[in-house]
């Protein structure tokens, strides 16, 4: 037995031949948690769920369900139930046949078949569809058919593999709002792999980044927004503008200059005199009324209804394009004006460059 979680991933590694997929990967879901785990294409989301869920064997480390060691159990063994990307509904069956499929495998009778499939279907508002052809359903009704499937038999745990990502924005969002409703219902663990941050920071108690098969940080989508790890957090998980610089304490206050030392800030906590790559969100710049921490000329102006979102050149050479944001239906400045920002306190996160390059470079992922 293994602790009071319902899913514990044990330093879990995955090897194919040359390269590894996931390496030392750690961390535990509670029972109704909505736990997602959000990076990447290629950076080991997928498999570490298929080790989760049976149809791929860790290389080494241990996968706990209800805590009990899950080596060597089947797929079919383990209390789990997945939603792909493709939904592989039945096209020759009903509505109604897709969500009882698999209950009519376990040899569960027709009548309570029937009183199951019936339950599960108005749990995802589709009461009235259960002798629909899929065929003559929307995209989204289509998804919520698949997750009525994964639901019937009751799993402890349900694994979705970005179950959304072929779905337009509009119906995604919507789909997002569906899952959260759903979630709350059955009150089971979800386990969510996507490189959707947007979608993960929506539906998350917790979640997971992930970067070259390991784990950079856990936690709220709250903290981990605000106080992201390191640059590849910052970078991965929302917008941010990342600034190389140096830290510098005199009579025990510290400055960080950026660039050419043309845009500082002082800086509050503790930190070693050195460089850093600091990480300021675009809403955390606003426009200042005279001299600013920041000043340049607005190169692009995108206005979106409650917020106009800027890219800035900098006066400074040193410093790259800086990317603003500013709240409310006000526009003061154009493109081509001059303008000064300042930045709000605390809002800055600093990163000290004393960690391998691999894993704080402050590049852009590839989603």
């Amino acid at each position: 037995m293994q602790g009071e979680a319902l899913i514990d991933l044990s330093n879990v590694r995955k090897e194919f031949e040359s390269v590894t997929a996931v390496d030392g990967v750690s961390f535990t879901i509670e029972r109704g948690e909505f736990f997602s785990l959000v990076g990447p294409s290629g950076c080991g989301k997928t498999t570490t769920l298929r080790m989760i869920s049976g149809f791929e064997a860790s290389t080494d480390g241990t996968v706990f369900l209800d805590g009990v060691d899950m080596t060597g159990v089947p797929p079919d063994a383990r209390d789990t139930n997945l939603v792909f990307q493709h939904l592989s509904l039945f096209p020759h069956m009903t509505v109604g046949e897709n969500v009882g499929y698999g209950l009519k495998k376990e040899g569960v009778d027709a009548n309570e078949r029937d009183e199951r499939v019936t339950r599960y279907l108005e749990l995802v508002d589709l009461g009235g569809y259960k002798e629909r052809n899929p065929a003559e359903l929307s995209g989204g009704q289509q998804q919520r058919v698949a997750l009525a499937r994964a639901l019937v038999n009751e799993p402890s745990v349900l694994l979705l593999d970005e179950p959304l990502s072929s779905l337009d924005r509009k119906l995604r969002k919507q789909m997002q709002v569906e899952l959260r409703k759903i979630h709350e219902k059955t009150q089971g663990a979800f386990f969510y792999v996507t490189h959707d941050q947007e979608v993960a920071m929506t539906l998350s108690d917790r979640m997971a980044v992930m970067n070259e098969g390991r784990i950079e940080q856990i936690g709220t989508p709250e903290d981990i927004y605000r106080n992201p790890a390191s640059p590849f957090v910052a970078n991965f998980i929302g917008d941010t503008n990342l600034f190389e610089g140096r830290a510098r304490t005199e009579n025990g206050a510290t400055t960080i200059d950026l660039g050419d030392g043309s845009f500082s800030f002082r800086y509050d906590e503790e930190i070693s005199d050195g460089s850093v790559i600091v990480s300021i969100r675009p809403e955390d710049f606003s426009i200042a009324n005279t001299d600013g921490m920041l000043e340049g000329t607005i190169v692009e102006r995108y206005f979106q209804g409650d917020q106009t979102n800027y890219t800035v050149e900098a006066d400074s050479d040193s410093l790259p394009d800086v990317r603003v944001v500013i709240q409310g239906r006000d526009t003061p400045v154009s493109r081509g004006e001059r303008a000064a920002f300042d930045v709000q306190p605390r809002a800055p996160v600093v990163f000290e460059q004393d960690v391998p390059e691999s894993r704080s470079s402050p590049s852009t992922p590839t989603n």
